[in-house]
């Protein structure tokens, strides 16, 4: 009698999204109309136009309307925003400057551009900055604050309000990745001194490359401004209703051109119906876990607020925690764990080596070697143990607004069954 092997168990998920980029994934004939116009145009600088006739200028008056500030600065990129709103808030050589153990490597970068010291705490179990762990690190040389909203969730922005109260510090908050996030009904970006913003590939909406700051506080914009254009005094002398209100100074060229500036537009008119596809989605895969035992959701300080780009939750160990990854990605599913000593992702301090090892573009070492104010910051691999058990236990989901139906209720169906297996 002839036996037959049963078949290959078939993976859970069905209608994989084609892409998780979720920017990209919206480019249509809106981007292409707005894109075209500018290329038609055949001028592609930002300045010397009438009121309402630039699109960057178009752009920076949207987004800055929904992140409810009074002003807006487009960029060409999220680190270039972060640069600019250091230079406006003040931030310079020897100073230190707090980031987060969990954010990509460019927060550290931002700091060091501007001669200042990125000094790195803990996060806790929302991958933001964990107040405690802050309020530690703040020393005499401390200026400034940057919270990141990570993976589409807003900081502990009241505890990190407080204490910024407190000492007299800055905040600079880094949106890169929550861009449409809001924290107790405010918009990410509008709740500390300024907010910058990411439109890269990978972000919720795209400019290709871009990025935007925002403050309600006009000598910010203006330093911002100043040092985003080496020429921005004289162009702006055209601009109807600007002007500077501080003496110029030495900049850079972080601009950002009509192409970018048009396809920023259209993304940006798109932003509240992709966030609102992505919470939907996000909150059925919730539910879908909704009696699961062994696992802890990540603690979210405003669920309301939360971008719903990525589903995440924690289980017992860091072997655990591969092994449900692996099993989602058998599965079918898009899934990772997130800390691994032998991957090098940029997101996590551990893998930061040249901050870790103080290199320097400077041939003279710059800004560790200052000798006006000499570095006072050590580093080492093992320096934030808090988040590297958080991290090592954690679980990620990416989510896009391109989910189906059928899609969800799969990727609920598998996480129940990886989940149920010891």
């Amino acid at each position: 009698m002839k036996t037959t092997q049963p078949e290959t168990e078939k993976p859970c998920v069905v209608d994989k999204p084609a892409s998780y980029h979720i920017g990209p994934q919206e480019i249509g004939e809106e981007e292409i109309e707005l894109v075209t116009a500018a290329l038609r145009k055949k001028d592609l600088f930002r300045f010397f136009k009438k009121s309402g006739e630039s699109y960057t200028g178009q752009f920076e008056k949207e987004f800055g309307a929904l992140t409810q500030v009074r002003y807006a600065l487009a960029v060409n990129s999220g680190t270039s925003a972060l640069i600019c709103g250091l230079v406006g808030l003040g931030v310079g050589s020897g100073d230190e400057v707090i980031v987060p153990a969990y954010t990509y490597i460019a927060t550290a970068a931002a700091v060091l551009a501007v001669r200042a010291i990125p000094v790195i705490a803990e996060i806790d179990e929302s991958l933001t900055l964990d107040p405690v762990d802050v309020e530690k690190k703040i020393t005499p040389r401390t200026k400034a604050i940057i919270p990141v909203h990570m993976r589409g969730t807003p900081s502990r922005m009241d505890e990190i309000m407080a204490i910024a109260r407190k000492h007299g510090l800055k905040i600079l908050e880094d949106c890169a990745q929550c861009n449409g996030g809001f924290y107790k009904g405010r918009p990410v970006g509008s709740i500390g001194d300024a907010g910058a913003f990411s439109l890269q590939q990978f972000k919720i909406i795209t400019a290709g490359e871009g990025g935007a700051i925002v403050t309600n506080d006009k000598m910010i914009f203006d330093r911002a401004g100043c040092y985003h254009d080496a020429a921005f005094s004289f162009w702006i002398q055209e601009e109807p209703g600007m002007s500077l209100g501080i003496p110029p100074f030495l900049g850079e060229n972080y601009r950002m051109s009509e192409l970018n500036g048009a396809l920023a537009l259209a993304q940006v008119r798109k932003r509240e119906r992709i966030l609102g596809q992505l919470r939907a989605i996000k909150q059925r895969m919730l539910a879908g876990l909704d009696g699961v035992k062994g696992i802890q959701l990540q603690d979210v300080p405003d669920p309301r607020g939360d971008c719903g780009i990525s589903l995440v939750f924690y289980v017992e160990t860091p072997e655990r925690a591969k092994r449900v990854a692996e099993g989602l990605r058998t599965e079918g599913m898009a899934a990772g764990s997130l800390f691994d000593k032998g991957i090098p992702d940029r997101h996590i301090y551990y893998h930061w080596d040249y901050v870790l090892e103080k290199r320097s573009s400077d041939p003279y070492g710059h800004p560790w070697t200052d000798t006006v104010r000499p570095c006072q910051v050590t580093y080492h691999a093992d320096m934030c143990p808090q988040s590297i058990e958080i991290l090592g236990r954690c679980v990620v989901i990416p989510l896009t607004q391109k989910m189906s139906d059928a899609h969800v209720e799969s990727c609920i169906v598998a996480l129940r069954k990886v989940l149920g297996r010891p």
